[in-house]
């Protein structure tokens, strides 16, 4: 029998060992609840986590609209993804979509509303989901976005711009609201949503074309501008004071030496009537000393400010996709802001930004924030969010503003910009042809910005740029190549 002592000397280590249990249950536990509580975000978007994956794919996404029709879908597949993306006119629409790929992610507004389309976007859950859902493992169905693109407009960039590189931005001036967002060469998405063979074959075959189809070329790629440029410069002298209006004689020699330099800067036309012209006439004309001369007069800092009105340098421009930066740059010499008048030496421009240099010209000055989403709602249709028109900032006086208007009609009527004239509409716009590459070795880039006015109160601002239009470089000029697809754009939208 033992004894109260042997007992008593039994117990303690006992009660220590079960305090010791105690402390390590506690401790799990408490381990457990900070997993679940505090970590319990971090697990979830951790791309490692396959559940994310089957969650997003265990039922159909929503779909993202244009015209009011879905262009995106969801087909059933094998496996322990239940479903997968599918898409309509895929290549007509991967600018304005992107993709979303079980193997390969997703970009664009596939990416930006994952949560709405894939039914986790809390707003997409009413009280009673609220409580019913974490216990079932269940979410709501998916989402839709719906955008501003016209189908018409975008079919219409689509065959003009045909089997040629380029891109072309259509915008409504008084609102900001994308019609048109096109770029050429482009991909189906469909084809790599999967994680087949055949998808991952496709996938390769796109990354080994360096992303060039995959490449949105309306928002994301910057080139030179070349004279389409000239509007802001024209813009700054009138702003600035620089000339009281577009009909003023300009001091203008030409051939105009570019400042500090014994470089002669001549004209593409050599019978156009350059020297001394007026703004309406330089820019009918395309006249090269006319804007070198004003952008050397007004120098850097003059021109700069006006550019950044316009959303040059501006870093964040989302729509909701984010724009690439379009620069006007900085610590130059006198005769290389001579030539940044004519959109050349380091200028580079998105074809959104120079849509958007017209559409402030139509708006009487005004810049509206760009927008390919008006609103978002959820399966039923009920509106989860809307995206009013918003303004982004005054780029010039409506003075300036309807003296450029007036030009920028002269040079449709009159000068270069013939081929975009639409009868029963009023058209303004404005050409270019950049140079690029190594002493310019490059074939040059074609440009066309544009606004028109059907009288009753509808406009729309184009701008279009061909880089590969021709192997003749005498051949491509920007009222020749993209002139055609802004009218196409145009006409689509305002002549229905």
């Amino acid at each position: 029998m033992k004894t109260p002592r042997t007992r008593d000397a039994m117990a303690g280590p006992l009660r220590r060992a079960s305090t010791f249990c105690l402390l390590l249950v506690l401790a799990l536990m408490a381990r457990a609840t900070w997993l679940a509580v505090a970590e319990a975000d971090g697990y979830t978007s951790n791309p490692a986590n396959a559940r994310i994956t089957i969650d997003r794919y265990a039922q159909p996404l929503g779909n993202i609209l244009v015209g009011g029709q879905p262009v995106t879908g969801s087909v059933p597949t094998e496996g322990p993804l239940a479903f997968k993306r599918s898409y309509t006119d895929g290549p007509l629409y991967a600018s304005l979509t992107g993709y979303t790929s079980q193997a390969y992610g997703s970009n664009q507004l596939e990416s930006i509303f994952a949560d709405l389309l894939d039914g986790s976007d809390p707003r997409l859950t009413g009280p009673v989901e609220a409580l019913t859902d974490p216990l079932t493992r269940s979410r709501p169905a998916g989402g839709d976005v719906v955008t501003t693109i016209d189908p018409a407009v975008q079919r219409a960039g689509w065959a003009a711009l045909g089997g040629r590189q380029g891109a072309a931005v259509a915008i409504d001036p008084a609102t900001g609201r994308i019609l048109g967002l096109v770029s050429t060469p482009s991909y189906d998405p469909s084809g790599i949503t999967g994680r087949s063979k055949a998808d991952e074959r496709a996938w390769q075959a796109l990354s080994a074309d360096s992303g060039k189809a995959m490449v949105n070329g309306a928002l994301r790629a910057t080139y030179a501008p070349g004279s389409t440029f000239k509007l802001v410069v024209a813009a700054a002298a009138l702003e600035s004071g620089l000339y009281p209006n577009v009909d003023t004689p300009t001091a203008s020699p030409n051939p105009y030496t570019l400042p500090g330099t014994r470089t002669v800067l001549t004209n593409e036309n050599a019978a156009a009537p350059c020297a001394n012209a007026t703004l309406r006439t330089a820019l009918e004309y395309s006249c090269n000393n006319v804007f070198a001369k004003a952008a050397a007069d007004l120098g850097e800092a003059k021109l700069s400010a006006q550019a950044a009105k316009f959303g040059f340098n501006l870093e964040k421009l989302d729509t909701p996709v984010r724009a690439a930066t379009s620069v006007y740059p900085a610590g130059m010499e006198p005769s290389q802001v001579a030539l940044t008048g004519i959109g050349q030496f380091s200028v580079t421009a998105t074809p959104l930004q120079m849509a958007l240099v017209s559409a402030a010209v139509a708006n009487d000055g005004v810049l509206m924030t760009p927008s390919t989403v008006s609103k978002l709602t959820d399966h039923s249709g009920r509106t989860v969010q809307e995206f009013a028109p918003a303004e982004l900032g005054r780029v010039m006086s409506a003075q300036t503003a309807k003296q450029l208007q007036s030009a920028m009609v002269s040079v449709v009527t009159d000068g270069t910009g013939k081929a975009a004239a639409i009868p029963g509409l009023t058209v303004g716009g404005k050409t270019g042809t950049a140079q690029h590459g190594v002493d310019n070795s490059g074939l040059p880039y074609a440009w066309f910005t544009s606004w028109a006015d059907d009288g009753k109160g509808h406009r729309i601002a184009v701008a279009a740029v061909v880089l590969n239009g021709s192997t003749d470089r005498d051949e491509i000029t920007g009222g020749g190549l993209a002139g055609p697809v802004a009218k196409a754009m145009t006409a689509a939208y305002l002549k229905r």
